[in-house]
């Protein structure tokens, strides 16, 4: 039996979704709290399985809570339930210790797919939630990546060919030594590279190689 506790400021919602919970004989609803507060005391009181909190609650919101609990009950699993899809929530409700991250729109069948995930120890997100975080995240990977070829389209095929070396971590003599040019003329092309991609050292130049596909 999944023993759990659930934490929303509208007794319509708890009643809503306690009569889903208990449409699966596997789920057991073994306290409710109305705020925040109570939602962190309960959980240390009851030691529940899992712990579903509506992240806009009075006295103490969800992910105020939620940071409680995964402090002071570690095998309590969190799960946000929300009306709130925006992506900062959700990173929020990650940052956090959040296992699980679900809508009130969503299908019913997710909340309990959810509940039995995360009380397994996996996590879950339902798919509208998966798919914000994907394309984020992808996002911010292309456009990195974007950004970094056009800085690197600047530059000369050689000194292209410099950066991907410096990306690869050799020094300017193993540079030399591969493109059989002079260790003075590494150098140059090296000072000429940074100017041109507006960093300060081949750290950050080799970040640029990597994000634009010169280094494996």
């Amino acid at each position: 039996m999944i023993r759990i506790l659930l934490a929303d400021d509208e007794a319509m919602i708890r009643a809503g979704v306690r009569a889903i919970l208990g449409a699966d004989p596997e789920l057991e609803v073994i306290a409710e709290a109305g705020d925040g507060r109570e939602a962190v005391d309960l959980a240390i009181s009851h030691h529940p399985d899992v712990v579903l909190l509506d992240i806009r609650m009075p006295k103490l919101d969800g992910l105020a809570a939620a940071a409680e609990i995964r402090k002071a009950a570690p095998g309590s699993a969190v799960v946000m339930l929300t009306t709130f899809g925006e992506d900062d929530y959700i990173a929020k409700a990650l940052d956090v210790g959040a296992s699980g991250f679900l809508l009130k729109s969503g299908d019913p069948r997710e909340l309990l797919a959810g509940i039995h995930a995360v009380a397994g120890g996996a996590a879950y997100l339902s798919p509208k939630v998966a798919q914000r975080v994907i394309t984020q995240l992808a996002g911010g990977q292309m456009s990195r990546a974007a950004a970094a070829r056009d800085r690197v389209g600047a530059l000369t095929e050689r000194e292209r060919e410099v950066l991907a070396l410096v990306g690869a971590g050799l020094s300017n003599a193993e540079i030399a030594g591969r493109l059989y040019i002079v260790e003075g003329t590494v150098k140059a092309y090296v000072s000429t590279i940074l100017t041109r991609l507006g960093v300060r050292n081949r750290v950050q130049a080799a970040i640029i190689a990597y994000e634009a596909g010169l280094v494996a």
